[in-house]
């Protein structure tokens, strides 16, 4: 049997005592740990990545959606697991800047929140670091964690 969590479920479970809360997670946690658990094998993570591809074609692109909270937690687990088991490659974030840039067909006139076009060369040839309201803004426009550019 599928569960799908639905708006009408969310709100009575937030109205219930923690010891009514805390029964109702223990009946419901056995089928929903057979997916919501830490990947201890490349299989289990792929299957991670597998529900988690599936369920971003499914799930609307709205913060509201009664699933956006398993998208979350999903990503996590992966993200754990990645971090665990992949190596990161070494780049600055000037390079990562120079990717995005290449990426969105952009140069150093299109990134005015960094300061002038100037500004933006010198930071790309490393001559002038990326300061912490310039990370904010670059994590903004691109849609990526400021800590990329760290």
């Amino acid at each position: 049997m599928m569960f799908y969590p639905t708006e009408t479920l969310v709100a009575p479970l937030q109205q219930l005592s923690l010891s009514e809360l805390i029964s109702h997670l223990i009946n419901s946690w056995s089928p929903l740990s057979q997916v919501l658990r830490v990947p201890h094998s490349n299989t289990e993570y792929q299957r991670l990545l597998a529900l988690f591809d599936h369920l971003l074609e499914v799930v609307p692109d709205d913060e509201t959606h009664p699933w956006i909270g398993l998208l979350e937690t999903l990503r996590v687990l992966i993200e754990q697991y990645e971090t665990e088991h992949y190596s990161k490659p070494e780049v600055t974030g000037e390079e990562v800047l120079q990717f995005l840039m290449e990426q969105n067909e952009l140069t150093s006139h299109d990134l005015p929140e960094l300061g002038d076009h100037f500004v933006v060369e010198e930071i790309l040839n490393g001559k002038q670091l990326l300061n912490s309201r310039q990370i904010c803004e670059l994590g903004e426009r691109f849609g990526v964690s400021p800590a990329v550019f760290l």
